[in-house]
């Protein structure tokens, strides 16, 4: 499972996101078994997860010091 995580964090933010609504449109077709229900909440819950840490990456690169040390944003 570590090598599945791995391949997930080199994933662009994008890649992220389509996983995550690929994942909310299998939970929401009628077929699907209660079971398989939960793995996927589980899969996007971790998805979601890493999209907010990656938005907050970048959130933060957005931020400049100026030559007066104050904070601005991009």
């Amino acid at each position: 499972m570590a090598k599945k995580q791995e391949v997930k964090n080199d994933l662009s933010l994008e890649n992220k996101l389509d996983i995550l609504e690929e994942t909310i449109s299998k939970m929401e077709a009628e077929e699907i078994s209660m079971e398989e229900s939960f793995a996927l909440y589980k899969q996007g819950v971790v998805m979601l997860k890493e999209c907010n840490e990656e938005i907050d990456r970048i959130e933060k690169k957005v931020l400049l010091l100026n030559e007066s040390g104050e904070t601005n944003e991009f």
